[in-house]
C-alpha cells in the first residue's frame, strides 16, 4: 500500500506539468501540442522498446488493441481536450472541472469494479469525497475571484464541454488501466508503458503530419513544422514526453499494480495538487488563504480515504429445487 501510494505520488508530480505546458505555448494550437507531445512520447519509446524487446513480444493481439484504445482516449482524446479547454476559459476554470476527477473515478470504480478488489463502503467513503470535494471548490473560488477575465460566450461554453468531455476521458483511462494490470500481474508496468507508448507514435506522427497540412491551409503565416518559436515547443514536447508520458505512465502503473481500483480515484489529487504547485510557481506567488485551505481539504481527503479497507462483496447464490 505505501509502495503503491508513493508511485501514485511520483506519476502525479510528472502529470501535473501539463496544466502548465499549455500557458508556456499559448500561441500553438491545441492540436499541435497534443499531437507533437505524444509523437515525442513514441519516439523516446522506441528505444526503450529495443531493450524490453522479449517481453513486448509475450503481449497478444487483443493486449496491443487495448494499448491502442488507452492510449488513443486517454492520452491524445484527453490532452487534446485539456489543452484546448485551458485556452478557451483558462487554467482556473479548467482544473476546476478536472479536479473533480478524484470523487468522480472513486464513485465510478465504487459502482463498477467493486466485484474485483472489494467494495468501499459509502459510508465510510462518503467523508473522503465530501472533503476532497471542498477541497476542490476552496481552490476554484480563490482561482475564480482572483483571475476574473471576461471571456466570449461561444468560446468560454466550448471550453467548458471540452472540459467535462477530458474528465469522462480521464474517468475511463486509469480504471481500465488498473484492470488491465491487476489481470495481468505477470507482465511489468515498465513493458506496458514501452507499448503504450509504441501504439501511440503511428497516431501522433499521422495526426501531426494532417494538423500541419490543415494550418499551411489556413494559417499560411504560422511557420511549419515547429512554429514560430522551434526550440521552446521541442523542448516542451520532449520534457513533456519524457516526464508526463513515459515516466508518468510507469510510476501509475506501478501504483495500480499495488492498489485496489477503488483507490485509484483519491490519488488522482496528487496530479492536482502538482499543478496548483507549478502553477504558482509559474506565476512567482504564494497561494492565498483560501488555497492553503483547500489544499488542505484535498491532502485529508485522500489521507482519510487511505485508511479505508476494501470490503469484499457477497454473492448470494439461488439454488432451484
Amino acid at each position: 500500500m505505501f509502495t503503491g501510494v508513493l508511485f501514485a505520488l511520483s506519476a502525479g508530480l510528472m502529470w501535473g506539468l501539463i496544466f502548465v505546458g499549455p500557458l508556456l505555448v499559448p500561441d500553438y494550437p491545441a492540436a499541435l501540442q497534443s499531437t507533437g507531445r505524444y509523437l515525442a512520447f513514441g519516439l523516446i519509446a522506441l528505444p526503450l522498446a529495443w531493450l524490453d524487446r522479449r517481453r513486448l513480444k509475450r503481449l497478444l493481439r487483443h493486449d496491443w488493441l487495448e494499448a491502442l484504445k488507452l492510449t488513443a482516449i486517454g492520452n491524445l482524446l484527453y490532452y487534446l481536450c485539456l489543452a484546448s479547454a485551458i485556452q478557451r476559459t483558462g487554467a482556473p476554470v479548467s482544473t476546476m472541472i478536472i479536479g473533480t476527477l478524484p470523487v468522480v473515478i472513486s464513485v465510478t470504480a465504487n459502482l463498477f469494479y467493486g466485484q474485483h478488489d472489494g467494495r468501499l463502503a459509502w459510508h465510510k467513503l462518503m467523508p473522503a469525497l465530501l472533503l476532497i470535494a471542498l477541497g476542490l471548490v476552496l481552490v476554484n473560488i480563490a482561482e475564480l475571484q482572483g483571475n476574473a477575465v471576461p471571456v466570449d460566450k461561444w468560446r468560454y461554453g466550448s471550453g467548458l464541454a471540452l472540459a467535462l468531455l477530458a474528465v469522462a476521458c480521464w474517468t475511463w483511462f486509469p480504471l481500465r488501466n488498473a484492470r488491465w494490470l491487476r489481470e495481468h500481474p505477470d507482465q511489468r508496468p515498465t513493458t506496458w508503458a514501452t507499448a503504450q507508448g509504441l501504439v501511440t507514435l503511428p497516431l501522433a506522427l499521422l495526426g501531426y503530419l494532417l494538423i500541419c497540412g490543415q494550418l499551411a491551409l489556413t494559417q499560411p503565416e504560422f511557420a511549419l513544422p515547429f512554429g514560430p518559436r522551434p526550440v521552446v515547443f521541442v523542448g516542451l514536447m520532449l520534457a513533456l514526453g519524457l516526464f508526463c508520458s513515459w515516466i508518468g505512465a510507469l510510476c501509475w502503473n506501478e501504483a495500480s499494480q499495488r492498489l485496489p481500483t477503488v483507490l485509484v480515484g483519491p490519488l488522482i489529487v496528487f496530479e492536482i495538487l502538482a499543478g496548483l504547485a507549478y502553477t504558482f510557481m509559474l506565476r512567482q506567488a504564494w497561494p492565498p488563504l483560501l488555497t492553503v485551505c483547500g489544499i488542505g481539504c484535498l491532502i485529508g481527503g485522500v489521507v482519510y480515504a487511505m485508511r479505508i479497507r476494501p470490503e469484499p462483496m457477497v454473492v448470494s447464490l439461488s439454488v432451484e429445487k
